[in-house]
C-alpha cells in the first residue's frame, strides 16, 4: 500500500455569540483536517490544533515526502518528518502539522487491518471514558454570576460529574466566579480552573490560596507554558494541583516539564504534540514520573476521537485503589459547528460519559457535504 494523495481541509464556521478565554475574544470555530489517500482506495483522517491556515501550509509543503511511501511505518515516517524540519520547527506549528499527518496515518493502519486504534495502541482498558463539561467561558453579558451559574448547572442537569471553568480575567472576579460555579454545582462535583496562563506566579498564587476553600480538581495553565519555574512556585505554594502541556510539544519537551516537576497533571494535546506515536510515548513517560495524564481536546470530532483511543489504553492513575482513578476525557461543551457536523454518525455524551469508537481506525466517517458547506473561501 501506498500513499497517493495528502489534502487539507480548513473549515470555519461563525458563532451566535462571541466568546472569551484569558486569551481573547473569539466569533468564529476554525479547524483544519488532513486527508491521507492510498492506492489501495483507503482515506484516513486527522486534525491540526493550531492557526488553520500555518498548519495547513506545513501539511502542504510535507505531502510530497509522503507520496510513494508506505502508511504502515507510522513510526519511520514521524522520525523522517521531524528529522527533516529539526532545524526548523521542534515546536509549534511545525509539529501540530506533524500532528495531524499522525492522526491521518494510524487511522489508515487500523482500516487496513481492519481494527480499531485502540487495539493497536495495545488493546483498551475501558470501552467508556467519562467526560469532563468544558466550557463556562465569558460572554457579552452584563452579569457573569448569572449565566455562568446556569451554564454550570445545566452540565450537571445533563449528568456532568466534572466541569470547567476559564478564569484569568482578574483575581477578584475569577474568586467570585469559581465560588458561584461551585455553589451551581453542588460538593460532589469535581470543578477543575483553567487560567489560560494569564498570570504570573504572583498572582496564581493569590487566586488559589482564594479558592482552595471550593475542593477544585486541577488549576490549569495557572502561568505562562515555558516558565517552569513558575509552575514549581504555584506548585508548591496551594494545594490545588497543577495541570498544563497543551503547549508544550514531544517527548523531549516533556521530558523537560517531567524532570523539572513542574506540573501534577500532564495534558498534551494529540492534534498539537505529535499525534497518537508522540502522545502515547508521554503518556508512557508520565507514568514513569508519577504524573497523572488528562489531554487537552480543542477540536472536531475528529481530535475527539483520536482522544477517546488513547485514553482507552492507558493504566488508571491509582490501579491499585479499590476505585481506580482513570484518566478523564475534555469533552469541549461551547458552541461549535464544526464539531460534530463533520461526521455521519456524531461522537455524544450519555449522562457524561463518552463510548470509545470501535470501528476500524478511529471509527468515524466523515461527512464530506459537511467539508464542503464549512469550506474556508
Amino acid at each position: 500500500m501506498k500513499i497517493t494523495s495528502v489534502r487539507t481541509h480548513i473549515l470555519q464556521a461563525a458563532l451566535s455569540e462571541p466568546l472569551a478565554s484569558a486569551r481573547g475574544w473569539y466569533d468564529t470555530r476554525t479547524a483544519m483536517l488532513v486527508e491521507i489517500e492510498t492506492d489501495q482506495g483507503l482515506v484516513g483522517w486527522g486534525e491540526c490544533y493550531g492557526p488553520a491556515r500555518m498548519t495547513a501550509a506545513v501539511v502542504e509543503s510535507v505531502a510530497p515526502w509522503l507520496v510513494g511511501e508506505d502508511p504502515l511505518r507510522t513510526e519511520y515516517l514521524w522520525q523522517m518528518i521531524y528529522a527533516r524540519l529539526r532545524d526548523h520547527g521542534q515546536k509549534g506549528v511545525v509539529i501540530e502539522g506533524l500532528s495531524g499527518i499522525d492522526i491521518a496515518l494510524w487511522d489508515l493502519k487500523g482500516k487496513y487491518f481492519s481494527v480499531p486504534v485502540h487495539q493497536l495502541l495495545g488493546g483498551a482498558q475501558r470501552s467508556h471514558i467519562v467526560a469532563y463539561a468544558a466550557g463556562l467561558h465569558r460572554r457579552k453579558a452584563d452579569d457573569p454570576s448569572r449565566y455562568l451559574a446556569e451554564e454550570a448547572a445545566g452540565y450537571v442537569a445533563e449528568g456532568f460529574s466534572a466541569v470547567k471553568l476559564k478564569v484569568g480575567f482578574g483575581v477578584e472576579e475569577d474568586a467570585a466566579a469559581t465560588r458561584v460555579v461551585r455553589e451551581a454545582v453542588g460538593s460532589t462535583v469535581l470543578l477543575m480552573v483553567d487560567a489560560n496562563h494569564a498570570f504570573d506566579s504572583l498572582a496564581a498564587i493569590r487566586l488559589g490560596r482564594i479558592i482552595e476553600k471550593y475542593d477544585i480538581g486541577w488549576f490549569e495553565e495557572p502561568v505562562a507554558p515555558e516558565d517552569l519555574a513558575g509552575h514549581r512556585a504555584v506548585k508548591g505554594a496551594i494545594s490545588i494541583p497543577i495541570a498544563g502541556g497543551e503547549c508544550e510539544f514531544t517527548r523531549f519537551g516533556f521530558r523537560n516539564v517531567f524532570v523539572s516537576r513542574a506540573l501534577d497533571i500532564a495534558q498534551p494535546d494529540i492534534c498539537a504534540a505529535g499525534g497518537l506515536t508522540e502522545c502515547k510515548k508521554i503518556a508512557d513517560m508520565a507514568e514513569a514520573f508519577g504524573v497523572r495524564y488528562n489531554p487537552h481536546v480543542w477540536g472536531t470530532g475528529i481530535a475527539i476521537a483520536a482522544s477517546l483511543h488513547l485514553l482507552a489504553v492507558l493504566p488508571p492513575h491509582t490501579r491499585s485503589s479499590p476505585i481506580p482513578v482513570a484518566p478523564l476525557l475534555e469533552f469541549d461543551r461551547t458552541e461549535n459547528p464544526l464539531r460534530q457536523a463533520i461526521f455521519t454518525e456524531p461522537i455524544e455524551h450519555t449522562r457524561g460519559i463518552v463510548a470509545v469508537p470501535n470501528g476500524s481506525g478511529l471509527g468515524i466517517e466523515i461527512d464530506r457535504k459537511a467539508l464542503a458547506r464549512f469550506a474556508r473561501r
